[in-house]
């Protein structure tokens, strides 16, 4: 029996492959994998190496001989009277954002999945796809268009109901339900999909089970759908989370003025300003580098929290 044994570890010995016989005999897959690897380190890692301006008096060319200067331009950050309302402008959009938009999209795909008749299920994803495809640009000029005090559609219906209207792009207490809800109406049937492929997916014998032992349509969405996607939706949620410091740029400086910059300016707007039209380069990136670590280490936090309650996490 043993010498059995030392056989057939002796014949697994001779047939196991070294790592190089192992990417000669499957080539093909690590060269498609060298692609995705070269993107993210030309364009991801390959920069990280200019992060050192933020702890040096850079004012252009060779960054290696400026002088260092260590953490003042941090200082110089949090010190600036600025500071806590473009991190509270920055919390206040992304934590309304999270809360408004990411229940949305898993509610619209279990109401897709239960629904019955496919032209309402074709019509309604391609109408609250479609908004997504928009650029931010043009989605800018129609909320400026829809939204405008003297010719805007809802402004000419408010004028006819109340007699009076309402200025939504200039009162600086606007902007926030401006943002955040004209986000939530261009990206929640896109980020559907994901949840409704992943229902999809759901084993369909756990719901003829559950029919044949009397359970409603109701009682299979909460026990059946629901944690199905909850390990996707934990993912998605730690990884919203790990942005939860960053917030689009275009969209919010393409929405800003003078009348609501006191809630418009977000870390993203600031940086631009300060970094390509005031040509802080040190200043700006020493903010950006502070923006990446409060990300980092929320995300890690999330992390870990989602990995003790639950058992997804990801890592």
């Amino acid at each position: 029996m043993v010498s059995a044994r030392n056989k057939a570890a002796s014949r697994a010995g001779r047939t196991r492959k070294s790592p190089i016989q192992q990417i000669v005999r499957h080539w093909q897959w690590y060269v498609l994998l060298l692609i995705p690897i070269a993107l993210t380190v030309i364009f991801k890692y390959w920069p990280m190496y200019g992060a050192i301006i933020a702890f040096k008096q850079y004012n252009g060319g060779n960054m290696w001989d400026a002088k260092w200067v260590g953490l003042k331009h941090f200082q110089n950050f949090f010190k600036t009277p600025v500071f806590w309302r473009i991190v509270k402008n920055t919390l206040i959009i992304n934590v309304y954002y999270l809360i408004a938009c990411f229940p949305l999209p898993i509610i619209l795909a279990l109401s897709l999945n239960i629904c019955r008749s496919n032209k309402l299920k074709k019509a309604v994803q391609m109408i609250t796809y479609a908004p997504y495809f928009i650029s931010t640009v043009v989605m800018v000029s129609i909320i400026s268009q829809v939204f405008h005090q003297n010719f805007g559609i809802i402004n000419m219906a408010l004028k006819r109901l109340t007699g009076t209207t309402v200025n939504f792009l200039g009162k600086k207490e606007y902007f926030y339900h401006m943002y955040v809800w004209t986000s939530v109406w261009q990206f929640v049937g896109y980020a559907s999909i994901m949840y409704i492929a992943v229902l999809a997916g759901i084993d369909p014998t756990l719901h003829e089970a559950a029919i044949v032992d009397g359970a409603s349509l109701f009682k299979r969405m909460l026990h059946i759908d629901i944690p199905g996607i909850l390990p996707t939706a934990t993912i998605l949620f730690i990884m919203n989370c790990g942005s939860i410091m960053s917030i689009g740029f275009e969209k919010v400086y393409l929405m800003q003025n003078t009348m609501n910059q006191a809630t418009s300016e977000v870390i993203s707007t600031y940086v631009y300003k300060q970094g390509l039209k005031g040509a802080q380069y040190s200043y700006s990136t020493a903010i950006g580098l502070f923006n990446s670590a409060i990300n980092l280490i929320i995300l890690i936090v999330v992390n870990k929290v989602a990995q003790r309650v639950g058992e997804t996490s990801l890592w």
